[in-house]
């Protein structure tokens, strides 16, 4: 669905992005991930057509960027920080905006927003609504146009647990029904939870790629296992013939409560790998 091969782009003789390479296949959700200033939104925008890229080569929908038709364009459906809401239009008043736009019927637009969660607020006033209504808002715009694939920069940025929650659901929903979605975080708990695979982004290089769980598998350092009982008491032992043993009969006697490997988070191997956190700025 999407593939690009050795990507670069400078402004003012900065390279932002230093070789990107990556696949990504129909009905999955990938995952980019990097602090704020590490070329994500610049990666959207080059994927998109917004931007061309200094060197390499980009294919979405078998088409290069530069190649791409207004059928080709509503394909997309894209949430930016960038791409505001009308704030002295009602919701309703947002949508009808990009319906007209993409050529789709407004009869469709209380419908997409019950499917975000502002089924009650289609007369609600752009001005008037929390960040966390706004994120929604967003996100049925995106929607508008059924488009194939969506990318969504930092969708969550934030907002409150609850609301992160309630986005998260809606786009495990839309990758349920097929589609494809570009995601961008700094959040590695929400990239474990929603991603099929994750590229880490660091200084304009992908620094590691695969399935969060292979990623965290890779960089278990340790290989313990760790154990807390019913009475209390933490155990932790390497994995191994003798540490099976010692588990299996604590598991008889119904003493184990929890049991964990020690793989580390996405964000402990961002870390490991680049000496710094993801909220961190470049």
């Amino acid at each position: 669905m999407i593939s690009c091969r050795d990507i670069r782009k400078s402004f003012d003789r900065k390279e932002v992005l230093r070789g990107i390479s990556f696949e990504i296949p129909a009905g999955s959700i990938f995952g980019l991930l990097g602090p704020s200033g590490a070329g994500k939104t610049t990666l959207i925008r080059i994927l998109t057509g917004q931007l061309p890229c200094d060197s390499g080569t980009v294919t979405v929908f078998d088409k290069a960027p530069e190649a791409f038709t207004g059928a080709d364009r509503k394909k997309f459906g894209i949430m930016m920080d960038s791409f505001g809401v009308y704030e002295r239009f009602s919701c309703g008043e947002n949508l009808a905006v990009f319906a007209d736009l993409y050529g789709v019927p407004r009869s469709g637009i209380r419908d997409i927003l019950s499917e975000v969660g502002l089924g009650d607020a289609y007369g609600k006033q752009a001005s008037d609504l929390s960040k966390g209504m706004r994120a929604r808002l967003q996100l049925a715009r995106a929607f508008m146009h059924t488009p194939e694939i969506i990318f969504l920069d930092e969708p969550t940025g934030g907002l409150d647990p609850q609301t992160m929650r309630g986005i998260h659901r809606i786009i495990l929903d839309k990758k349920k029904r097929g589609y494809t979605i570009f995601l961008t975080t700094h959040n590695m708990e929400e990239a474990s939870k929603l991603c099929d695979r994750v590229a880490l982004l660091h200084e304009g290089r992908i620094i590691e790629e695969g399935r969060p769980e292979e990623i965290c598998r890779r960089y278990d350092h340790q290989k313990r296992i760790r154990l807390h009982l019913s009475d209390g008491e933490d155990m932790e032992m390497e994995r191994g013939a003798d540490a099976a043993d010692g588990i299996a009969s604590l598991l008889r006697e119904g003493r184990v409560e929890t049991i964990h490997s020690t793989e580390p988070s996405l964000e402990s191997v961002f870390l490991e790998l680049t000496g710094r956190k993801l909220e961190e700025d470049e």
